[in-house]
């Protein structure tokens, strides 16, 4: 179901910038397109692969939010391939554990994504996100922190030189944790993005637990409890 969530806090504003919405079906791209332009980007909704190309080619966008699932994005054409400096971050909505596989070979920018069924709150909140790295410029466009290096194009991580062995479930945290760096998450929160439901706290424990002994063997440490509150990733201040 896809829907407004429910939590009252401040709404996600745009500042005017253009985002082109391909999604697979009437509901879902009205609910985004109505969504997007009553937050305050200039939105344009297109059908296929086909109008995606035509109007990536024609027009500059600021943000692509691409529904994954669509079956006719696998057939465009290497030609359509865009420069780099014309490349516009996308926002994959996705059902898949590889955000790899879902990359269509168009040449697109920095990729993020939020799982289906989808909250309005993160899809707004993601593009934001995208939206504020593209204006600051930020290096390969490789989500990091620190020394800790995620790859999206194959789904792995590594920190300085040592390679992380990651389940898809804790590359998703991972990376939900590393692009929200010094943000609290909640059990809650996290069993959602992780798995798009409420799991069982043992659950979740166990997943961060993992993780969490994957990425802190170097110094300093960098995924950490607040007790009471839940889990977050960055740098630890005494």
């Amino acid at each position: 179901m896809y829907g407004y969530a429910s939590e009252r806090r401040s709404p996600v504003r745009g500042q005017g910038q253009h985002v082109l919405v391909v999604a697979d079906g009437p509901d879902i791209t009205e609910l985004l397109s109505t969504t997007l332009e009553l937050a305050g980007y200039h939105v344009k909704v297109v059908a296929d692969a086909a109008e995606l190309t035509a109007q990536l080619a024609e027009h500059r966008f600021d943000l692509v939010v691409l529904d994954a699932m669509m079956t006719d994005l696998g057939g465009i054409p290497r030609r359509h391939r865009l420069a780099p400096t014309g490349r516009p971050p996308v926002l994959f909505l996705t059902e898949c554990d590889s955000l790899g596989s879902l990359i269509p070979d168009l040449g697109l920018g920095e990729v993020d994504y939020v799982t289906k069924p989808f909250r309005i709150a993160e899809v707004l909140a993601r593009a934001q996100v995208l939206l504020r790295r593209r204006g600051a410029g930020r290096g390969d466009g490789s989500p990091r922190y620190g020394d800790l290096v995620l790859d999206d194009a194959t789904c792995q991580a590594r920190r300085g030189q040592r390679a992380l062995d990651l389940t898809p479930a804790e590359y998703r945290l991972l990376r939900h944790l590393l692009v929200n760096a010094e943000q609290v998450f909640s059990k809650s929160q996290i069993s959602r993005h992780v798995w798009g439901e409420v799991r069982a706290e043992n659950a979740i424990e166990k997943l961060v637990s993992r993780l969490r002994r994957k990425v802190n063997q170097e110094e300093p440490a960098l995924i950490h409890t607040r007790r009471g509150f839940g889990y977050w990733l960055g740098r630890a201040t005494l």
